[in-house]
């Protein structure tokens, strides 16, 4: 899934709930604890929740102890892009999906080995494929 995805808001609010399109349109961050990837423990892919991208694998997926889910490292590097956000008064790592744009959550240096990042990311904004015995 290489091809770029852009659509207007209106057309994002058509496939994307609520919730998402604040997520992943509006750049908010959903509660810790409260969402369903944070605590998934399941073999698979994660997904973006918006145009399918596939993101991360349930292989570089850990316990942060943040209650968002938490990955070392995306699929590959293509698969989402890093970007400055200095939103709330503060400087951070933004991390976006690279097929369409939308926001997943944020990068910090505190990852376990071997990358020492922490891909944190609002559930909202993914949608997880369990593996199947072919995949």
């Amino acid at each position: 899934m290489t091809q770029k995805v852009t659509l207007s808001d209106d057309q994002w609010r058509k496939v994307l709930i609520p919730g998402q399109f604040q997520v992943l349109r509006e750049a908010k961050t959903e509660p810790p604890y409260k969402n369903q990837y944070w605590n998934n423990h399941e073999k698979g892919i994660y997904l973006c929740a918006a145009c399918g991208n596939e993101l991360f694998g349930s292989d570089t997926k850990f316990e942060s102890r943040t209650g968002w889910p938490s990955f070392y490292a995306p699929l590959a590097r293509d698969k989402v892009t890093v970007t400055t956000d200095t939103s709330h008064g503060m400087t951070r790592d933004e991390v976006r999906c690279a097929r369409c744009g939308s926001h997943l959550g944020h990068l910090f240096n505190d990852g376990p080995a071997p990358t020492h990042l922490r891909y944190c990311l609002n559930s909202l904004a993914l949608k997880f494929v369990k593996a199947t015995k072919d995949r």
